[in-house]
C-alpha cells in the first residue's frame, strides 16, 4: 500500500504542476481560437502557400493541421476534466 500511496501522491503533484502550468496559458488558448476563427490563420497560410513569408519564420501555427489539432486536443483535454471532476 505504501508503493500505490506514494505513485498516487507523486502523480497528483506533478498533476497539480502541470495544471497550473496549463492554467497560465489559457489566455494564449483563447488568443488561438481567436486567430483561426477571424480568417487570419487562412490569410497567414496562404501567403505562406505563395511564398510571401521569411524563410526563417516557425511555422508550426501554419501547419495545415497543426492548429486545429492542437485546438482539438485542448477541448478533450477540457471535457476530460470536467468529466473526473464529477
Amino acid at each position: 500500500m505504501e508503493t500505490r500511496f506514494e505513485r498516487v501522491k507523486k502523480a497528483v503533484e506533478a498533476l497539480h504542476r502541470d495544471l497550473d502550468r496549463y492554467e497560465k496559458l489559457l489566455g494564449s488558448v483563447g488568443e488561438l481560437e481567436r486567430y483561426q476563427e477571424s480568417g487570419l490563420w487562412k490569410e497567414d497560410f496562404e501567403a505562406d502557400e505563395r511564398g510571401e513569408l521569411p524563410d526563417g519564420l516557425r511555422r508550426g501555427v501554419l501547419s495545415e493541421d497543426g492548429l486545429y489539432d492542437l485546438l482539438e486536443d485542448i477541448s478533450e483535454l477540457n471535457a476530460r476534466m470536467t468529466l473526473s471532476r464529477k
